[in-house]
């Protein structure tokens, strides 16, 4: 089902010297260095991609979740190089007009009194910042996080991450505790969702808190929709009564959207689903598509109250970049032109749909969860104990099931991800019917011959 474009190359940078510059001179992100990249890639175009042999990948990750609006999207292009010739770069500390028009855009958009927005160069640096603002207002020297979190790569972030990756942090940064997931389909508890405390969320955190003594607590801090570790949903009522306990306790809440804002979810911001408002909010990613580097931390009342009268400790060269700016005010009006949040709402529909039916087929699928186009698909050895298909944290010869299906789907000309025994599946907002349709055959192909392997014993 691979489609293979000609490409013309007008130098000597072929595939072989792309792939030989990347390996003796890029360190790649959570990597061991030494190693051949898994492509050479040469352009891309809406939601699809091009390797420099010409192979066509439908990108069905949306590259780091990021891309919403695809790639090279040409009103999102342009209005990055009429930026450029206006004004490429302007220091911080000077008010100009792009930046403010963003800071107001956001404010329209932002759920309840969320109306100010310190502007970074991505996610991670948001959610340092928005621990920083909680524990300076609220004197407050400890946060809470939860187990399956992914918040960043910075110091404080990945301190407050729980995934694996931060067992490689070091010490990491002092106060953080961790809680768990409400992660419907494996309860920690073992119970029923309704019945289970961690997915009803005010009795386990209150649990908590009694432990670490609640006025230690400067902030609790989530993700919306956990995104890399899971896609985990959190059911009806789970987000309200976190936003009660913040309340009683003098707690902010902080919501990480860096991933399920921003459209991803069919919202603006995934809180919207549950109209819950926190006291920050933390995006990046979707907010400008990721064509320039961006985060934002997005404030409400209680935070603008304490800002005007003392000053704020954080700051960053490129903190609200022109460029970066004037890439997110095209990306939001792309997205209401062009009725993007519909389009997620349908074709998260079909996608539903589809992965749903592939499910009936084959025992390996244990559950299928999302919102929007925001899914994840959890493959099981047994549907009866949930068995994973591999154990947590895998490496080596215990990940491969996971790796091969992956390895398959790329093969036919489909990009996907996996994260543990969960396959993440996060197209650009502006994928289309004959798309989610080619990415479901594939799929179906795909998980068909591991449940196949699974029977068999491999």
């Amino acid at each position: 089902m691979t489609l293979v474009d000609p490409v013309v190359t007008t130098d000597d940078w072929d595939t072989e010297r792309i792939l030989e510059a990347d390996q003796r001179y890029v360190i790649r992100s959570w990597s061991q260095q030494g190693k051949p990249a898994q492509a050479a890639i040469s352009h891309g175009e809406g939601s699809w991609f091009w390797d420099t042999d010409g192979r066509k990948y439908l990108d069905f990750q949306s590259q780091l979740v990021n891309l919403n609006l695809g790639h090279q999207h040409p009103k999102l292009v342009e209005a990055i190089v009429d930026q450029v010739r206006q004004m490429a770069y302007m220091g911080p500390g000077f008010a100009v007009r792009v930046r403010g028009e963003l800071g107001e855009r956001i404010a329209q958009l932002a759920p309840g009194d969320l109306d100010m927005s310190f502007f970074t160069t991505g996610g991670a640096e948001a959610n340092e910042n928005a621990l920083r603002l909680a524990q300076h207002i609220t004197g407050r020297p400890k946060v809470m996080a939860r187990y399956r979190s992914y918040h960043g790569a910075t110091a404080a972030a990945l301190s407050l991450t729980g995934d694996p990756r931060h067992h490689h942090n070091g010490p990491g940064v002092p106060g953080v505790v961790r809680f768990h997931d409400p992660y419907v389909y494996r309860t920690p508890s073992g119970r029923p969702a309704d019945e289970c405390p961690v997915c009803l969320g005010a009795p386990h955190i209150e649990d908590v808190l009694q432990y670490e003594d609640p006025t230690t607590i400067a902030a609790i801090i989530i993700e919306t929709v956990t995104g890399t570790n899971g896609i985990l949903v959190p059911p009806d009522g789970y987000l309200q009564s976190v936003r009660d306990i913040c309340d009683k306790y003098g707690i902010f809440l902080i919501c990480d959207e860096v991933m399920a804002g921003y459209g991803r979810t069919g919202e603006w911001y995934a809180v919207n689903h549950w109209n819950v408002v926190p006291d920050i909010v933390t995006s990046a990613k979707g907010l400008n598509s990721g064509y320039v580097p961006l985060g934002a931390m997005t404030v409400g009342q209680r935070s603008r109250d304490w800002l005007v009268e003392n000053k704020f400790w954080g700051g960053q060269t490129y903190a609200g970049h022109p460029l970066a700016a004037a890439s997110a005010l095209a990306s939001l009006r792309i997205m209401e032109e062009e009725n993007i949040l519909d389009n997620v709402r349908r074709q998260g529909q079909r996608l539903d749909a589809g992965l749903r039916r592939i499910a009936e087929s084959y025992e390996i699928i244990g559950d299928v969860r999302g919102k929007g186009l925001f899914y994840g698909v959890e493959l099981v050895r047994d549907r009866t104990t949930k068995e994973m298909l591999v154990p947590f944290n895998a490496t080596g010869a215990a990940a491969a099931p996971m790796q091969r299906i992956v390895a398959d789907a790329w093969q036919r000309g489909l990009y996907i991800s996996a994260n543990n025994n969960v396959l993440r599946l996060t197209p650009p907002l502006i994928v289309t019917d004959d798309e989610i349709d080619f990415a479901l055959v594939i799929l179906d192909e795909v998980i068909g011959a591991a449940d196949a392997r699974r029977k068999d014993g491999r």
